[in-house]
C-alpha cells in the first residue's frame, strides 16, 4: 500500500481530533474549512479507513482513528525531539567532542582551552584519548576522532596539519645524576649512560633512529618500554637516562626528574592540530577546535 500524505496532514488530522471540530480545528491552523476537510478525506484515502465519524453536530473519531491518534502523536513528538536535538547540537547545548591526542601534549596545552570550553558549553562532553602518535593518526583518519594533536599527519593526503609547537629532545634523569646540571649534552657524551627507551614501534623512537642514523656511536639501549610515562618510571627508580620529548620532563616535575637538552644533532619534533581535509566537523568540534587554534596558532612557541 502506498500512502500518499505529508506533515500537515497528520497535523491537522490530530488538531481535528483534539477538538471534534472542523471548524475550530481550521481556525487553529489558519485554514478555511474545506481546505481542511480535503486533508483528512486526502489522508483517509490514502491510509484506506475511516478515521472520523462526522455527523451535522458532531465529529467523533472512530476505533481505528483513536488507535491512529497515539501512534501520529508519539511520531510527531519524536519528530520534534530530533529537531530541537539538532538545534541544541548546532547551538552548542549538547553533543560529545572526540580528541585524540599523544600523552605529553595532553596536560601542556588542552586543560585552560577545556575548562574555557567547558565554562562555555556545560553540557557538551569532552572525550580524550592519549594514544601514541600512531594510534591519535589512526584515530583522526577513521573518523572515531574529530580532531587531535600529534607530531605525525604533516605528509598525509588525508590530514591538514596546522603546527603550533616546536619540541626538543632532551635527556631525562635523576635531580641527582652528575649530568642533570649541565646546560646541554652531546650525543657523545651519552655513550656511556643506561639508555632507557620506547620500542621501535614508538614514533617517538622512529624519530630518534632516523636523526642518529649518521653517528657513527649510538647510546646503548639497556631496557625498552611501550610508552614514555614507564620509561619515565625506570628513569625515577635510577635504572638509566632516557631521550624523551622536552615537554615530558618540565620544571617543576614532583618526580625530581630533570630534562637537558641533546645536541649534535638536535633532535625535534613539530606538533599540530591534525584534522580529516575535506572533512566537516561537527559544530560542537569545529568551536573546541578554533578555540585550541585561537590560543595555541598565533604563539607558535618554540622549546627552548
Amino acid at each position: 500500500m502506498r500512502i500518499n500524505y505529508d506533515l500537515q496532514d497528520l497535523k491537522s488530522f490530530v488538531a481535528v481530533a483534539e477538538r471534534a471540530s472542523f471548524r475550530q480545528a481550521a481556525s487553529d491552523l489558519f485554514l478555511s474549512q474545506p481546505a481542511l476537510s480535503r486533508r483528512i478525506d486526502k489522508l483517509e484515502e490514502g491510509l484506506g479507513v475511516k478515521l472520523f465519524e462526522r455527523t451535522t453536530r458532531r465529529v467523533q473519531l472512530t476505533n481505528v482513528g483513536r488507535a491512529f491518534l497515539v501512534n501520529v502523536r508519539t511520531a510527531l513528538d519524536g519528530l520534534e525531539d530530533a529537531v530541537l536535538g539538532v538545534a541544541d547540537l548546532a547551538a552548542h547545548r549538547t553533543g560529545t567532542v572526540t580528541l585524540a591526542c599523544v600523552p605529553s601534549a595532553v596536560w601542556h596545552f588542552l586543560p585552560e582551552v577545556l575548562k574555557q570550553f567547558s565554562e562555555c558549553y556545560p553540557r557538551i562532553r569532552v572525550r580524550v584519548h592519549d594514544e601514541s602518535a600512531q594510534d591519535v593518526l589512526n584515530l583522526v583518519k577513521d573518523g572515531q576522532a574529530d580532531f587531535g594533536i600529534n607530531f605525525t599527519g604533516a605528509e598525509d593526503a588525508e590530514i591538514e596539519f596546522a603546527a603550533i609547537y616546536v619540541e626538543r629532545y632532551v635527556l631525562a634523569m635523576r635531580h641527582d645524576h652528575p649530568l642533570a646540571r649541565r646546560k646541554k649534552l652531546s650525543w657523545k657524551e651519552t655513550i656511556n649512560e643506561r639508555f632507557i627507551s620506547v620500542a621501535k614501534s614508538s614514533g617517538n623512537r622512529s624519530l630518534i633512529d632516523t636523526a642518529l642514523a649518521g653517528i657513527e656511536k649510538h647510546p646503548p639501549i639497556f631496557c625498552e618500554v611501550n610508552h614514555v610515562s614507564g620509561v619515565l618510571a625506570l628513569v625515577e627508580a635510577g635504572m638509566g637516562v632516557a631521550a624523551v620529548p622536552g615537554l615530558s620532563v618540565l620544571p617543576g616535575r614532583p618526580d625530581g626528574i630533570v630534562g637537558v637538552p641533546l645536541v649534535n644533532p638536535s633532535v625535534e619534533r613539530t606538533l599540530g592540530l591534525i584534522s580529516r581535509r575535506h572533512h566537516s566537523m561537527p559544530p560542537a568540534a569545529r568551536t573546541l577546535f578554533e578555540m585550541l587554534g585561537a590560543a595555541l596558532l598565533p604563539r607558535r612557541p618554540r622549546a627552548r
